[in-house]
């Protein structure tokens, strides 16, 4: 069996003579012409192992960016509630389903222990200060009619990672990566006459989001873990943001079941497309990943355009169309890579 590096495995087989022209009788007379056939055991049980294992894992990260992609649409749901108290709600539910995850992982005492540590409280309350103003941006965007300018900013973000890279960690952009990243920023300076304003949001969405990639990279803590860490940090925020801003506890759920069921809502919101993103990470290739993560951007760009009814200008679509044309140069770039699955 041929495998992905190009070199072939010799494993126990079985060797079957099979006809390749049967008649009736076929049995009664021996065939007048036969060919071998190997039939692989141990190494096509493997092989089949190792398929049905990637298929898993890009239909976990197709679920992933699909239920990113589909969030502006539940965000508005919960347009009875102001951002603040959204993101609020979504750090203190968020941290009930990450417990619950974590206890029954059995990684309850490695937060316990990362919680002692002043490095780790440091480098999680910086990343969780991130995550949350790139929630709290993303949620006031979208309840204000910017879903468009959200869509760019999570288009934005592997080129601004690239940026990152180079800057804190030495890494080595290709020639293509660089195109592409000259490309994409100069799709966000067409935005200027094409929107009359500088796309801010989607250029502090793409920023926060990229250094909290970077301040994660950093930090000690492992993604679950460090998860926990960083809700556990902006959740006793989040409570006092609803104590303050609230009438009644009545009043912090909306004032009726089915507002109450969309609030209880984020902390699943939240947690699952992470949950399917944390198996495609340890199933499939990162250039597969990568390729993938546009599609949660392009469902929010047509929910935008399309649900909602944003402006869509011909200097919008040229500067979209020169971001596409980057993600272009990005994707087959990272496909020539050819970069090895990650190990079982």
């Amino acid at each position: 069996m041929r495998e992905s590096t190009g070199g072939w495995r010799t494993c126990g087989e079985s060797v079957l003579t099979l006809p390749l022209f049967q008649s009736a009788s076929w049995a009664a007379r021996p065939p007048r012409l036969s060919r071998k056939i190997s039939l692989p055991g141990r190494a096509r049980v493997i092989h089949l192992w190792h398929v049905d294992r990637t298929r898993s894992g890009v239909l976990a990260a197709l679920a992933a960016f699909f239920l990113w992609g589909i969030l502006p649409i539940f965000w508005k749901l919960l347009g009875f509630l102001p951002p603040q108290s959204i993101v609020a709600q979504r750090t203190v539910w968020s941290l009930l389903l990450v417990f619950a995850i974590l206890f029954w992982r059995g990684e309850g005492r490695a937060l316990l222990e990362g919680l002692k540590s002043p490095r780790a409280l440091a480098w999680h309350l910086l990343s969780g200060a991130l995550l949350a103003s790139n929630w709290l941006l993303y949620v006031w965007a979208t309840l204000n009619e910017h879903i468009i300018e959200a869509a760019l900013g999570y288009y934005l973000n592997p080129f601004f990672n690239m940026l990152f890279g180079a800057l804190w960690f030495g890494d080595r952009n290709s020639r293509w990566q660089m195109a592409a990243i000259v490309l994409a920023l100069a799709g966000v300076g067409i935005q200027i006459p094409a929107v009359g304003h500088f796309p801010w949001i989607a250029v502090v969405l793409a920023v926060t989001f990229s250094l909290y990639a970077v301040v994660r990279k950093k930090a000690p803590l492992g993604s679950l873990v460090g998860l926990a860490a960083e809700t556990s940090l902006l959740a006793p925020v989040g409570l006092v943001w609803l104590c303050i801003s609230s009438a009644s506890p009545a009043a912090a759920f909306g004032g009726s079941w089915g507002h109450a069921a969309l609030v209880v809502g984020t902390g699943f919101a939240t947690a699952l497309p992470l949950l399917f993103f944390g198996y495609a990470t340890r199933t499939i290739r990162l250039t597969t990943l990568g390729i993938l993560q546009f599609l949660g951007p392009t469902i929010q760009f047509f929910i935008g355009w399309k649900l909602y009814g944003e402006p869509m200008t011909n200097g919008r679509l040229l500067s979209f169309g020169l971001i596409w044309l980057a993600i272009g140069i990005y994707a087959a770039d990272a496909l020539m890579k050819r970069e090895p699955a990650p190990a079982a």
